[in-house]
């Protein structure tokens, strides 16, 4: 079952994770429709409200120049990275244009939750990323706008449903199961982390992928996100933590019961990046590489267990597989944008599932962030983030 297969182990080399998986959906579709429509490397900036547009080709997710824009015509990749403390050290965080922390395990009312990273890669892509689990429903709201591939070792068999009815912005079944006939090569074990406890081989941290063979899993989506993911800044001027930022040396975002179990990014002046740490320590990559990134994103949005459909109705009936939910499907909630050292807050809107979000500043005018690498953390709607100056 997909719950043994997640938080206890994948046993065997196929594991236990692909018994719950429907068949893949390899059928082309067309390039992404989910509009606004624009081509793979626009420069109108997403916002809240008009704003001048930047006709500058950019990254859809880092926002950086883009110099041809035949680079950018190719699909983006996802990957499911657990974040649990016996699943460090991750492997190809680094190359990953956005990072999303979301809840995983527990409710957060019962004080056991802990993370699940989502490194999304289009303008470069990891080697290698490691370890790999399963998709999760809110997976869905975040990658249909960019119309992702998504890398995982699978789901329970009503996420997978849910996953399935937006197959038109994303393609979520090309799973480490199903790979091996639809994408040789896209997945992989690696022998270091397989472990053996008891006589009982597992493979729960040992699982990999490989975005770049992943993503010739499919042809749909072969021109790249079509709109910008986040409203980029034109130039440095425009930044919004630049324009009207306050000090922000510390950002810690907490995810369990009593504000604790905090994820926290210092801003260091000589990489000019926010280093992350987790509650038992700094961030380490394998190979000893700091976690370090450009923008800090907090969206606080509510948390709950249970089941979502496609209508977006949520059902609590004790009698389903609950997994975590974060409603952000037709929603708002506040912000924190952190870079540079600065930080600023607002207010966020998102509308159906493969519309991107809108931040909108307390001052009434639209965000605007600094190009590069961001890590979006996805606490709960009343999480007391802390910042210090």
């Amino acid at each position: 079952m997909e719950a043994v297969s997640r938080r206890t182990a994948v046993i065997g080399a196929v594991g236990v994770a692909g018994a719950t998986l429907a068949g893949c959906s390899a059928t082309p579709a067309p390039a992404q429709t989910q509009a606004p429509a624009t081509s793979a490397a626009p420069g109108a900036s997403q916002s809240a409200t008009t704003a001048p547009v930047d006709s500058t080709p950019r990254w859809p997710l880092t926002g950086k120049v883009l110099k041809n824009a035949d680079d950018a015509k190719h699909i983006a990749v996802a990957v499911k990275v657990p974040d649990n403390k016996g699943e460090h050290p991750q492997m190809g965080l680094d190359k990953a244009d956005i990072v999303y922390v979301q809840m995983d395990g527990y409710p957060a009312v019962v004080n056991k939750t802990s993370t699940r990273l989502v490194p999304i890669f289009h303008s470069q892509f990891a080697d290698t990323v490691n370890p790999v689990r399963s998709i999760r429903p809110v997976d869905i709201p975040m990658l249909s706008p960019i119309g992702a591939i998504i890398g995982n070792t699978g789901a329970f068999p009503w996420v997978l449903d849910y996953a399935k009815e937006f197959s038109e912005y994303i393609v979520p079944m090309m799973s480490y199961m199903n790979a091996k006939k639809g994408a040789p090569g896209a997945y992989g074990i690696l022998a270091s982390r397989v472990r053996s406890i008891n006589g009982v081989t597992y493979y729960d941290r040992a699982v990999s992928c490989h975005p770049k063979v992943l993503a010739k899993a499919t042809k749909k989506f072969a021109d790249g996100p079509q709109q910008m993911y986040f409203p980029w800044a034109a130039s440095d001027d425009e930044v919004s933590t630049n324009v009207a930022g306050k000090a922000a040396a510390v950002v810690s975002v907490p995810w369990k019961k009593g504000n604790s179990y905090n994820m926290t990014y210092t801003w260091s002046a000589k990489s000019k990046k926010y280093l992350r740490s987790m509650p038992w320590g700094p961030h380490v990559l394998a190979g000893g590489t700091r976690v370090a990134t450009d923008n800090v994103l907090v969206i606080r949005a509510k948390q709950l267990f249970g089941k979502i459909y496609a209508s977006g109705k949520i059902s609590t009936d004790p009698g389903h597989h609950f997994e975590p939910i974060h409603q952000i499907i037709n929603n708002k909630g506040t912000f924190y944008y952190a870079h540079a050292g600065k930080y600023v807050t607002g207010t966020w809107t998102k509308g159906a599932v493969n519309e991107v979000f809108q931040f909108t500043l307390d001052d009434g005018t639209p965000l605007k962030m600094a190009p590069g690498q961001t890590y979006v953390e996805l606490p709960n709607l009343n999480a007391k983030v802390q910042i210090k100056e």
